[in-house]
């Protein structure tokens, strides 16, 4: 078994990283703090010009077709910068890749181009709503077929980059009559259609620089050209999606994990108490062998369902440990990194008290971790 990565996957993540460090890591606190949506739409330009925000399209299609291994290294790179920013990044590759993977011809030549140039800000993924989380095939957001159009009533929560996504991926009921989870397609709704509004913007604990919004859908008219994919199989549709999303917040939360793990041992190798550096104490030790450690294991198991889904091979159990764990160990590191700081990791003066914040959502969107489990077991027990 080879560890080693390519020339082009070493140059995508150098180039990645070079990038947070230089464009996202200065003014991450200020987004943070702020909420300055300028700040986040200059940087996903950015990240539009150097092909990040399109990773594994089809050159064809103005992608950057690098693949999802170098997919999972940039967005580690990227998060390290600004976990705000690298959601944004998540999404919208998601979205990119569900049009490319289920949409027509001219659907993929209409939407996908403006999201790999930057003329689109964003996409949005509209799956959840208020009693349909962890439970999708619970929604009830429908659409109606009248005419030449789809007719949707309804409403979605925390829905990332609403603000400025440039088309929606909306799921709604189209068949109340079959088996729950049956009836659903997926649709392209762009934004300004009748109906269609934007809900607040959500004040979040973390990640706070991105757009969280509720969408309603008030006699939305779309035309019927909108379904993405087959009428009725937007329920599979959505959980493949899932499946890759995972891989993006895994590699998003190592990202932060391992950015507040370095921040917190070089401060530990300067800090003095009992006239040492308190990294010279076992229990502070403890604390970075174990972190760096388990955020090791995170980036192999991450890595492993990229190259899986790279490579056309199944991963959906893989991608589902990869999130599981990534998320919870990147969790532990930044507790250990506050810990470590001791009071003035509890201050907005040092970094370690916003990539606490930032991470803690990396166990709840995308399947919360029970979910995760949920997937695990049930993959291994069929």
């Amino acid at each position: 078994m080879r560890f080693e990565l390519t020339e082009e996957q070493k140059m995508i993540q150098q180039m990645a990283a070079g990038f947070a460090k230089q464009e996202l890591a200065p003014v991450a606190a200020r987004l943070d703090a702020t909420k300055d949506r300028t700040i986040l739409l200059a940087s996903i330009k950015k990240l539009a010009d150097l092909g990040l925000m399109t990773m594994n399209i089809p050159e064809a299609y103005g992608g950057a077709e690098v693949g999802v291994v170098a997919y999972s290294l940039a967005m580690t790179e990227i998060a390290r910068g600004c976990a705000a920013t690298a959601v944004t990044m998540a999404v919208t590759n998601m979205v990119a890749e569900v049009i490319c993977e289920f949409g027509t011809e001219e659907q993929k030549r209409r939407h996908v181009p403006a999201i790999a140039s930057g003329e689109y800000s964003g996409g949005a993924f509209g799956l959840t709503e208020a009693q349909a989380g962890s439970d999708p095939g619970n929604m009830k957001t429908t659409a109606v077929p009248d005419g030449d159009d789809y007719v949707l009533n309804g409403s979605k929560l925390f829905i990332t980059s609403a603000e400025y996504a440039g088309v929606f991926v909306i799921w709604a009921v189209t068949d109340k009559e079959q088996a729950k989870g049956r009836g659903i397609s997926a649709f392209l709704v762009e934004p300004g259609a009748p109906g269609f509004i934007v809900g607040k913007d959500e004040d979040k604990m973390g990640q706070r620089g991105s757009s969280t919004n509720e969408l309603l859908f008030e006699d939305c008219r779309i035309p019927r050209e909108a379904l993405l994919g087959r009428l009725n199989d937007g329920f599979r549709v959505a959980l493949m999606e899932l499946d890759g999303g995972r891989i993006g917040i895994g590699s998003l939360a190592l990202g932060v994990g391992l950015e507040a793990m370095d921040f917190a041992t070089a401060y530990a190798r300067q800090r003095e108490q009992f006239g040492r550096p308190i990294s010279e104490f076992q229990a502070i030790q403890w604390m970075i062998a174990d972190s760096y450690t388990e955020l090791d294991a995170a980036r192999m198991l991450t890595l492993r369902a990229a190259w899986l889904k790279e490579t056309g091979r199944p991963f959906t159990r893989e991608a589902s440990m990869a999130k599981l764990y990534a998320s919870e160990a990147a969790n532990r590191a930044c507790y250990r990194a506050v810990q470590m700081l001791g009071g003035y990791g509890y201050t907005r003066d040092f970094p370690v008290e916003r990539y606490a914040r930032d991470v803690r959502i990396t166990t709840l969107y995308e399947g919360t971790s029970e979910v995760q489990r949920l997937v695990i077991a049930r993959n291994l027990m069929t």
